[in-house]
Parts: C-alpha cells; sequence; structure tokens
C-alpha cells in the first residue's frame, strides 16, 4: 500500500453547535460513575461563565485535537468560554496551525505496521495519521515567520501571535484556534514550545541566522502570572494533565513569589485518563492541588474518561444553554501591548 492508500479518510471535527446535548447531560446528573461527574464538571464551567469576575484558562494536553475536537475549542475561543490558553507545542502547531495551513488529519489503524507507514513517511497517533511531509512545510513555515521577525527572546505567546497574525493572511483554513485567538485577543502559551514541529523550524532559523530569536519560558511564566494577578478570580477547565496544567496552577504560587497574594483558582475541572496513584503530573487530583495552594475544592471536579468521549457534550451543552451570551471577553492579550 502507498500513502494514497493510507491517506484516504480526513478526521471530522465534530460540531457542537449542530447537536443540543441538554437533555443527555441532564440525564446523566441523575447518574452513577464517570456519567455524574461529567454532567457536574458541565456545570462548574457553565458557574464559571456565569461569574463576572472569573477568567477561565483551557488547558490542552494530549491529541484531541487531531482526534476530532479542533473545532470545540475554536468554538469555545469564539463563543466567550475562554479568556486564556495553556496548551502543548503538539496541540498548537502540529494539529491546528498544521491544518490552517491546508493539510489534514486522517483516519488509521492502531494495528497497522509501523515499519511500513514510515517508508511512507507516514506519523500514527493511534489511530490517526499525519504527513510527515507535510509537517515539514509545518516546520518550515514556522522558519519564515522566525525569520521575519527582530531577533530577541520571545515568549511563546508573542510568537504565537504572529502565527496567528500570519494566518489572518495566508491561511488556507479560515477556522483556526490560532487564528481565532489572535482575532479574540486571547493568549496563548506553549510552555514547552520546542517540543513540536515549531521545534524543528526554529532550530532551523537559529542555525542560519548568526542573530536569531528565541523563546522564553519563564517569560511565559511571567505573563501567565501578571494576567492571574489582574484577574483575581479565575477558573481552570483542563484536557489531559501534564505541563499545560501544572503551569495554569503554579500561577498562584508564582504570584506569591512575587509578593502578590491572590486567591486559589475557584473552580477547577479536569478529564483525564491517568491514574493518581503514580504521582505524576497528568493525575495528580485537584484535591491534592488544594495541598499546594493552588485550586480551592468547592468547586473543582475530575473526570476520569478519554476526552473526546466527553467533551463534545459537556461544551454542546453549555452552548446551548447560552449563558455565555451574557459573558464579556477578557482580551488579556491587550495588556502586553
Amino acid at each position: 500500500m502507498g500513502k494514497k492508500d493510507h491517506l484516504k479518510e480526513k478526521i471530522r471535527h465534530i460540531d457542537i453547535r449542530s447537536f443540543d446535548s441538554t437533555k443527555i447531560i441532564d440525564s446523566m446528573r441523575g447518574m452513577s460513575f464517570t456519567s455524574r461527574d461529567t454532567a457536574r464538571a458541565a456545570d462548574i464551567l457553565n458557574m464559571m461563565l456565569n461569574d463576572k469576575d472569573c477568567t477561565i484558562m483551557l488547558t490542552l494536553a494530549g491529541s484531541t485535537s487531531a482526534a476530532g475536537c479542533m473545532q470545540v475549542y475554536v468554538d469555545m475561543v469564539k463563543n466567550r468560554m475562554v479568556d486564556a490558553i495553556v496548551a502543548t507545542g503538539a496541540s498548537i502547531v502540529d494539529m491546528d496551525f498544521f491544518e490552517a495551513l491546508g493539510f489534514h488529519h486522517y483516519k488509521g489503524d492502531p494495528h497497522a505496521d509501523d515499519s511500513r507507514l514510515r517508508e511512507s513517511y507516514i506519523d500514527r497517533i493511534y489511530d490517526t495519521y499525519i504527513d510527515e511531509e507535510e509537517l515539514q512545510v509545518c516546520d518550515s513555515t514556522i522558519k519564515k515567520i522566525a525569520d521575519s521577525l527582530e531577533p530577541k527572546p520571545y515568549s511563546s505567546r508573542e510568537f504565537i501571535r504572529e502565527m496567528g497574525r500570519y494566518l489572518t493572511k495566508h491561511a488556507k483554513k479560515k477556522d483556526s484556534l490560532v487564528q481565532a485567538a489572535f482575532e479574540n485577543d486571547v493568549p496563548i502559551f506553549c510552555p514547552a514550545f520546542s517540543d513540536s514541529s515549531a521545534g524543528f523550524g526554529l532550530v532551523l532559523h537559529q542555525a542560519e541566522k548568526a542573530k536569531h530569536l528565541s523563546i522564553d519560558s519563564v517569560k511565559d511564566f511571567r505573563e501567565l502570572t501578571e494576567i492571574k494577578m489582574k484577574a483575581g478570580t479565575s477558573g481552570l477547565f483542563m484536557v489531559g494533565g501534564g505541563v499545560p496544567k501544572n503551569f495554569a496552577q503554579d500561577t498562584v504560587v508564582c504570584a506569591e513569589v512575587l509578593g502578590k497574594k491572590v486567591p486559589m483558582h475557584k473552580y477547577a475541572v479536569q478529564i483525564t485518563v491517568a491514574d493518581p496513584r503514580d504521582g505524576a503530573c497528568s493525575g495528580s487530583t485537584l484535591r491534592e492541588a488544594a495541598s499546594w495552594g493552588k485550586v480551592d475544592t468547592v468547586h473543582e471536579q475530575m473526570v476520569f474518561a478519554e476526552a473526546t468521549s466527553v467533551l463534545p457534550l459537556m461544551i454542546s451543552y453549555v452552548f446551548h444553554k447560552g449563558d455565555w451570551k451574557n459573558r464579556d471577553m477578557r482580551r488579556w492579550s491587550r495588556i502586553f501591548d
């Protein structure tokens, strides 16, 4: 089988506007186990939207964007459900920016012969395929953006904003998270930005340029903490765990280090499949985070589920309830202008 035989059926991103999950979530509220947890998590997100003082931070880890949830996050930004985003570089670059350039993810086989896939330059994420040659175009586009900027340290937020600016003129797919965030002044932070296709592009940039830019992860931490200090009340909606989760939670502690007493994150929801017993960041419970002074435990909910199975239901529910219509956009990107 050749490359074209593998890359036939595109992943279709779910549209939470096209169906109303209200009755499903309302029914799940009377059930047990993950169903009841999912309903309560949706209720907590809706509480965040109705709290006029609350800044909502979305954190993304894992491959839900490639798996079909890309439009969910775009709709959250466009419909005032998100004020700041902390994500892995892969979520933002290899998945979202990649598709904005006109490329696609494809349905694959988790039992495929990976050595054969490698021969065809196809990368696999469980049952999802990506064309490696197209990813290399993504690398070179990142390099092109870097080459056009003043050589100095940038936070990932600053660089991703330039990616959004680039897409306003060059996007093949207009509905991307990077572009929507740029247009709505929602800052995106990737504390491990180089751990993605962006890393290859930036290495090429630095290898060719005696004077080059760099990504300053400490500046990321300071900028996100500045948002927390100005926001006061905050809520976390976390898909997966890892660095994005901990980075957003740590803003409370960082503010204290800077001499500013801020409240713990008032609301917190995490969707994860990780087991907390090994102490890993991805699986540490939100109640555990309270011992570090990061998250309050009054309005928190862990949902132990694979995110593509519950996230669309939760966001469709909140979208169709419509409370987001009464909410103002925070436009936190503007405080750095």
